[in-house]
C-alpha cells in the first residue's frame, strides 16, 4: 500500500505538513521520531545521550521499516537525518512510495530554528559556527540524500495550505 514520505531538514515543516496532509487526505500520519520515542519509551535526546547516535540510527531504520510494512496507505514524516543513514535514501525511490523533499532556503531555516534552539539538541552542541553556517554545512552534506526524493517542493514564503495543495496535486488527489 502506498506510503507518502515527507523529508527535509529540521525546521522545514515536515511534521506540520504531514499532519495537514493527513487531515486533507483522511489518512493516518506517523512521525518517525514520535514512533521511536513510543517504542523506546524515551525521548530522542535521551536515546542520543545515553545510547549514542549509532544505536539511535539502528532503531530509526527498524521503526521506519515497520511503518513501511503497514498494510494501510499512510503518511510518514522522517527525522532530518533519516535519509542519510542505513541506506534509508533508497526507500525514497521504491515503488509504492511517493517521497517529498520539503526544500527550504538557509535563510528560512535559520529564521525558523533561531526560535527553537533550546528544543533542538543538535543545535545546542554547535558553538563555533553561526547557526546559518551550521545549517549551510549540514545541508551541503545531506543534499545528495534529500534529492533522492521523487518530488521536491520549495517551502519558502508559502503557507502550509499552499504546500499541501502542491503535494495533493502531485499525488493526483
Amino acid at each position: 500500500m502506498e506510503k507518502i514520505i515527507i523529508l527535509g531538514y529540521m525546521g522545514a515543516g515536515k511534521s506540520t505538513i504531514a499532519q495537514q496532509l493527513a487531515q486533507e487526505l483522511q489518512l493516518p500520519s506517523y512521525d518517525l521520531d514520535h514512533e521511536i520515542e513510543k517504542q523506546q519509551q524515551q525521548k530522542i535526546t535521551t536515546i542520543f545521550t545515553e545510547k549514542g547516535e549509532v544505536f539511535f540510527r539502528k532503531i530509526e531504520h527498524q521503526v521506519l521499516q515497520q511503518l513501511l510494512q503497514l498494510k494501510e496507505r499512510a503518511i510518514i514524516s522522517l527525522g532530518g537525518g533519516t535519509p542519510c543513514y542505513a541506506n534509508n535514501h533508497l526507500i525514497l525511490q521504491q515503488e509504492g512510495v511517493e517521497s517529498f523533499y520539503l526544500k527550504a532556503s538557509i535563510q528560512t531555516l535559520t529564521q525558523r530554528l533561531e526560535k527553537e534552539k533550546e528544543h533542538r539538541p543538535m543545535l545546542q552542541t554547535n558553538t563555533e559556527d553561526t547557526l546559518e553556517t551550521f545549517i549551510a554545512k549540514h545541508l551541503f552534506d545531506r543534499s545528495y540524500f534529500y534529492y533522492q526524493a521523487k518530488h521536491i517542493v520549495t517551502v519558502d514564503h508559502k503557507p502550509v495550505d499552499q504546500i499541501t495543495k502542491e503535494i495533493t496535486a502531485i499525488l493526483g488527489n
